[in-house]
């Protein structure tokens, strides 16, 4: 039971999101009106993906450390998180944009720069799936991890800054915190923040204990072949 008090956490987190999310009340803004929901959904995914980004970063910086597996396993596994985040607040993203712009998809440069954000993070699954040598996609798979993600940050919160933009916070145009003042949505917006990062955690340590028994079991049989 300890050893679960976070996952605990995990499930009342994300149940408070959804509940709340969808039912507290939120500033009534012009043109936004219930569509401003989306922010407990949208953004808080994509501060959950930059979090389990940096942690696969840190990982595999101790990988080309140490040559340790177990190092790998979690970097590898914390960014295919970090990607299924990424493409649900795509999703989200897409819908809001309907409801407020008119379109899913406008070719504004938040979104152009988030979709090749996540296609050089596809681009990095590619690329270890295409290695055979495990060590070889493990250190490689690690140099790539470390430079997407110091171009993905610059990509997606830089550059958009720079030009014409419709997306709030980019381009001139304030972000939801510049309206919140009554702080309705930081109520639920930090706890969902929370929630997706632990789902996240959750999801990217079942997978790395699952390769490390597959791991195991492979190595089992090369032994009793040999």
């Amino acid at each position: 039971m300890r050893a679960s008090w976070w996952k605990i956490l995990t499930i009342g987190l994300l149940l408070y999101t959804l509940i709340a999310g969808l039912l507290l009340d939120v500033p009534r803004l012009p043109i936004l009106n219930e569509t401003i929901r989306a922010l407990h959904f949208h953004v808080t995914m994509w501060f959950g993906m930059i979090i389990m980004l940096v942690v696969a970063v840190i990982y595999s910086v101790k990988y080309l450390r140490t040559n340790d597996l177990k190092h790998d396993d979690i970097a590898v596994e914390f960014t295919n998180a970090a990607i299924l985040f990424g493409v649900l607040g795509i999703v989200t993203g897409m819908l809001w944009a309907k409801f407020t712009w008119g379109d899913y998809w406008s070719g504004d440069p938040k979104q152009n720069a988030s979709a090749i954000g996540l296609l050089m993070y596809f681009a990095y699954l590619i690329l270890r799936n295409s290695l055979t040598d495990v060590h070889q996609r493990a250190r490689i798979g690690a140099v790539y991890n470390i430079f997407a993600f110091a171009a993905f940050i610059p990509l997606i919160f830089v550059l958009p800054r720079l030009t014409d933009s419709l997306h709030p916070g980019n381009g001139g145009n304030p972000g939801f915190n510049a309206y919140d003042l009554d702080s309705k949505l930081r109520l639920v917006f930090y706890p969902a923040i929370i929630g997706w990062t632990l789902m996240g955690t959750w999801m990217a340590n079942v997978r790395v204990r699952l390769k490390r028994v597959e791991r195991k079991l492979e190595d089992r049989l090369i032994n009793q072949i040999s």
